[in-house]
Formats: structure tokens, sequence, C-alpha cells
């Protein structure tokens, strides 16, 4: 049981935080495009086709901690640092998403759908996809950190 529980938990984290990752980093580049104007329509779509990426994959994503901890709990690992620490990460990750980089996305499509760009509000609109690209950032190396952890388990039987 412990190995359909393990294959779960590392398929759901394929599927679900994989697209998210992406789909959130590609997010910022698609805004820097939607406020040049060259193609605001077009890219507006594209905004809005990655926003509903984040959000359906996010959802889907709570799966990977409810088989993480099913899998742990049958391997009989859940006091150990190494997991106490990827819950940790795993949990900053989930905020940063769900806190930061969602609701920034639904801003930034809120704002470029009811107003274009102009030249006066160009320069605080230049920001915003900056500032969500850091935020980006952080949520990938959070999830990268956790990666590493699954992987190495520093004090694990496995030889490694």
């Amino acid at each position: 049981m412990t190995k359909v529980l393990l294959c779960v938990h590392v398929l759901a984290a394929i599927i679900a935080i994989g697209p998210v990752t992406v789909a959130a980093s590609m997010f910022p580049a698609a805004t820097r495009r939607a406020l040049s104007a060259l193609h605001a329509d077009r890219e507006l779509a594209t905004l809005g086709t990655l926003h509903r990426i984040c959000r359906v994959y996010a959802a889907i994503g709570i799966v990977v901690p409810v088989f993480g901890f099913a899998t742990a709990s049958s391997l009989q690992v859940l006091g150990n640092a190494w997991l106490i620490t990827s819950i940790g990460l795993t949990a900053a990750a989930a905020a940063v998403l769900a806190l930061v980089i969602l609701p920034r996305q639904s801003r930034i499509l809120a704002r470029l759908a009811s107003s274009p760009a102009t030249a006066a509000n160009a320069q605080s609109d230049r920001r915003l996809p900056a500032r969500l690209a850091m935020y980006t950032g952080v949520f990938n190396v959070l999830w990268a950190s956790v990666t590493v952890l699954m992987i190495v388990r520093p004090g694990s039987t496995t030889g490694v």
C-alpha cells in the first residue's frame, strides 16, 4: 500500500504542481506583452488562460500533501526533520501561491481588462510583472527545495 500512496503522491506533484509552476512563471512575461499593447486582446486571453491554469491546478494540488501525509504515515517518518521541513516549505509555497500570486494575477487581469495601458500609468504598470515575477520565483524555489528534500531525505536508509 505504501508504494501506491507514494506513486499517487509523486504523480500528483508532477501533474498538479508542474503546470502551476510553469503557468505562474509565464504570467509576468505575458503581462509585459499585454502592457506593450501591441496585441493586448490576444495577450489578455493568454493571461486569462494562465491564471485559470494556476487556479485549477492549485486546487488539484491539494492532493499532493494529502497523499504525502498518508505516505509518510505509512513509512513511519512523520517525526523526521527533513519531512517537517518539507511540510513547512510546502505550507509556505501554498501560502505564497494562494495569498500573493493568485490575487496579484487577478488584480492584473482586472486592471488590464478595465483600462488599457496609457502613458500616465505605464510606469506603475511596469512594476506589476516585476513584483509578480519575484513572488513566482520564491514559489518556485520553495517547491524546488521540497523536491530536493524528498529525494535526498537526510538520514534516510536509502544510502543517499
